[in-house]
């Protein structure tokens, strides 16, 4: 970004960048810089993406190194943005050492460590008249003896998930998943002995079950100016998710502007709300599941971060990294906007929308609107033109199906 009074350094190589790297693109047009710490095809296939691989990175000392040269050998205001919780964390808790270079928009280490640690959050929050969350029980690994009353109250199924996200992609171990859902007390024996043995000593968040498909799902994102401003908000209903163990959790179909039950509004303010009361800084996502049976939205978690599935606000017409480079470097907050626009996001081919969303209102939504013109494939971007991406990309959508159909019996 040569010809421009700023820079962009995006940290992490995943899906995440990419969109990331798309969005600064279509609003600046050139190529961004990316670091992270392995190769991913993501990015590495790329002709938007300028990838610098540090194998050591999630070090400290190196992460302070190659950041502070990077920052040396630009000679501009260098805007800075994590694309997952690692990075994130590593950007808060370095802070004062990389604002010598670097302009970046993130809530400070208390507030931080309140959202990212699952226990934490549920205890911090549990009490919000802003904001409803499952009743959950904590259970510390290798410190707590499981209290079966306790977790008898919640029923069964359940939902068990770790209350610490970067710790727990330290330990491989079998059957390994971001969530479970056990039917019995030995289900969820099981999942805290695999852990356990593992080595992962952090808490285990274990919570009542919400029932509902994945179109009981929903997505809020936000962009909260640098003063604590919101800016924009959208308020997405999920139809897909990832079906591997390894990914559950993540969306694959989404449609903003668009709510089976006709209550955002119920919600949507807030949500914004409690941004505001909490002083929350930047982009963040809220993760919330409609139960119809209690007519009421629960927050499952708040990401501080961009989502994967993040791009859908610039789809709906608002490039959430213009806002901001907007914010940090010319010091404009436009006024807030509630981003309604009906449009739609996919990461999978059609005919897994058509095969696997089992909710019929839905699926026929989000077919009208590839109709139209307004279901957006985040990764097919047509100005990054490498044929080796394109080549893998529709390598990609063929082995989609097989992915969901190898793991149904989870959907």
């Amino acid at each position: 970004m040569s010809n421009q009074d700023f820079h962009v350094l995006l940290i992490g190589t995943d899906i995440n960048a990419y969109y990331m790297a798309r969005n600064f693109h279509e609003a600046y047009g050139k190529p961004v810089d990316i670091l992270g710490k392995v190769a991913m095809k993501f990015t590495s296939l790329s002709h938007i993406c300028n990838v610098m691989l540090e194998p050591n990175l999630w070090d400290k000392e190196v992460f302070k190194k190659r950041l502070a040269d990077y920052g040396e050998k630009i000679n501009k205001k260098i805007v800075l943005v994590a694309t997952n919780e690692t990075y994130v964390r590593m950007v808060v808790e370095n802070a004062t050492f990389l604002k010598q270079w670097y302009v970046f928009n993130y809530v400070d280490e208390t507030l931080l460590n309140q959202l990212i640690l699952k226990e934490n959050f549920y205890a911090t929050f549990g009490d919000s008249e802003l904001i409803n969350l499952p009743k959950t029980y904590n259970y510390r690994c290798n410190h707590d003896s499981l209290d079966e009353t306790q977790v008898n109250a919640l029923g069964f199924p359940l939902i068990v998930k770790p209350a610490d996200t970067v710790k727990w992609y330290e330990y491989e171990f079998k059957n390994r998943a971001k969530v479970y859902r056990p039917e019995t007390m030995a289900a969820l024996k099981q999942i805290i002995h695999d852990a356990q043995t593992a080595g992962y000593s952090e808490g285990l968040i274990i919570q009542q079950y919400i029932a509902g498909d994945d179109s009981h799902l929903f997505d809020s994102m936000f962009y909260v100016s640098k003063t604590g401003v919101p800016v924009l908000q959208t308020f997405a209903q999920i139809g897909l998710q990832e079906p591997a163990p390894s990914e559950i959790g993540s969306c694959t179909v989404l449609v903003n502007g668009y709510n089976q039950f006709n209550n955002t509004n119920e919600i949507k303010d807030k949500l914004k709300q409690f941004l505001i009361n909490i002083n929350y800084r930047g982009i963040c996502e809220f993760d919330l599941k409609y139960d119809p049976n209690r007519k009421k939205f629960f927050v499952f978690e708040i990401n501080p971060r961009q989502p994967r599935c993040g791009y859908y606000m610039t789809a709906c017409g608002f490039n959430v990294a213009k806002y901001l480079v907007d914010d940090l470097i010319y010091d404009k907050v436009p006024d807030f906007k509630f981003i309604d626009t009906e449009c739609g996001l996919s990461f999978v081919p059609m005919n897994v929308i058509k095969g696997f969303i089992k909710n019929e209102a839905y699926r026929k939504k989000v077919l009208a609107l590839k109709k139209t013109g307004k279901l957006t494939r985040v990764l097919d971007y047509k100005r990054d033109t490498c044929m080796k991406r394109k080549l893998w990309l529709k390598s990609r959508d063929m082995k989609a199906k097989k992915k969901y159909e190898r793991y149904q019996w989870q959907l």
